[in-house]
């Protein structure tokens, strides 16, 4: 009986939970409907306060503090409705898997960036409402509604450029807080400076050039040479040479969020990983690829980056670094290729030779690959590992 009794109990549970799926299923739709209209009314709210402010700011109207309050009260109540739509509809809909796997992989993201609140609340903050924007956004694209899309798009830009640079931004103050940022941790936020530069480029400057938006002739140049990088799979080097680029866009795209100092940071780390493959290769052919990398950081990290430095900590780095500028424009007078471009490689290394002597022991390999390079082209002459003791005896030395 007792056994009767529990498979009984068993069954009547699953028939009223089959029940409350099946009302689920029938009802989301109603509240999925709810949801958007509500967002939709909110976002046309929003789009004419932003009109109304982005006008009073532009004719420096005394009443644009007014306007922008009631503008970002609006921004507020449209993310609200937003994050409303995720919980009421997606949430549910997920729960009774009815859920597309678009809606399934928003939950998912969703998450993840409410997981950020505990530990780093500042990103959790940006990226809440990034992420907010772009659900907004992709129901718009997918609608097929281009006269609200014409419409969305300015705001939608101007926000995301300031969101974007509240994470670039974010990054910089933790990578300059020495003392609670790890190597580790360092690291970790290398990488993540890198993914969203790429994130700004795929998302937002691609819309800003497929709708015409003015943009310098040298980002879209740069964005020309970082294309290649978007189709195919990806070796090591393609992937420092791809973070090079993204360093370069961010001195336009981000020049105040990422100062020039963690720019430099960014690109020691990019020297660090083309010296291990260099040093680590499994062939002579792959060595001389990563060397040939390696010369071309080496070329944009001093000629591009640090000809726009203006504050230099110590006065005799600023005295060689004009130095070594002055050698490095006579060495493009020469005529001959051949010798324009060895004479840049000895002029590069040798610069890089300074710095990597300060950890000999860190370096070691690379500083003896750049010595060779530099005994091979008579920049630097060998001196023989021998001695002569005191009786008269010759001895090897260590090298």
């Amino acid at each position: 009986m007792e056994e009767r009794s529990v498979r009984v109990y068993n069954g009547d549970k699953t028939f009223f939970s089959k029940i409350s799926t099946t009302l689920s299923k029938i009802l989301i739709p109603t509240r999925v409907g709810i949801n958007s209209m509500m967002i939709s009314i909110k976002r046309n709210n929003l789009l004419k306060a932003y009109n109304i402010y982005k006008k009073a700011k532009d004719d420096n109207s005394e009443t644009k503090d007014n306007y922008y309050k009631k503008y970002e009260d609006l921004y507020a109540l449209y993310l609200e409705a937003i994050d409303k739509y995720i919980m009421d509809s997606i949430y549910k809909k997920v729960k009774v898997r009815s859920a597309t796997n678009f809606e399934e992989n928003a939950l998912s993201t969703y998450y993840e960036v409410t997981h950020l609140k505990e530990k780093q609340y500042m990103e959790y903050k940006y990226r809440k409402q990034k992420y907010l924007l772009e659900l907004d956004y992709q129901n718009l694209t997918s609608s097929g509604k281009t006269k609200n899309i014409e419409q969305y798009n300015k705001f939608y830009i101007d926000k995301m450029d300031s969101l974007y640079k509240g994470i670039i931004k974010n990054y910089s103050i933790q990578l300059a807080d020495s003392v609670s940022s790890s190597f580790n941790d360092k690291f970790e936020i290398y990488d993540k400076i890198f993914n969203t530069i790429e994130e700004y480029i795929a998302n937002i400057l691609n819309i800003k050039i497929e709708n015409n938006y003015e943009e310098s002739l040298e980002v879209l140049n740069q964005y020309d040479e970082y294309s290649k990088f978007l189709a195919g799979k990806l070796d090591n080097i393609d992937r420092v040479e791809k973070k090079m680029l993204l360093i370069n866009f961010s001195r336009k795209l981000f020049t105040h969020s990422l100062p020039l100092v963690v720019a430099e940071q960014c690109y020691n780390q990019i020297l660090n990983e083309i010296r291990s493959l260099v040093v680590n290769s499994p062939n002579e052919k792959k060595q001389n690829i990563a060397y040939k990398m390696l010369l071309t950081v080496l070329e944009n990290y001093n000629i591009n980056l640090l000809s726009t430095k203006i504050y230099w900590d110590k006065p005799k780095e600023r005295e060689e670094y004009k130095q070594f500028y002055e050698e490095y424009k006579d060495i493009l007078n020469i005529k001959k290729a051949k010798q324009k471009a060895t004479e840049k490689e000895i002029l590069l290394i040798k610069r890089d030779l300074k710095f990597i002597n300060k950890e000999p022991e860190r370096y070691a390999k690379v500083i003896k690959l750049y010595k060779t390079k530099l005994v091979e082209y008579g920049a630097m002459k060998q001196l023989k590992n021998i001695a002569i003791t005191q009786d008269g005896k010759y001895k090897k030395i260590k090298m």
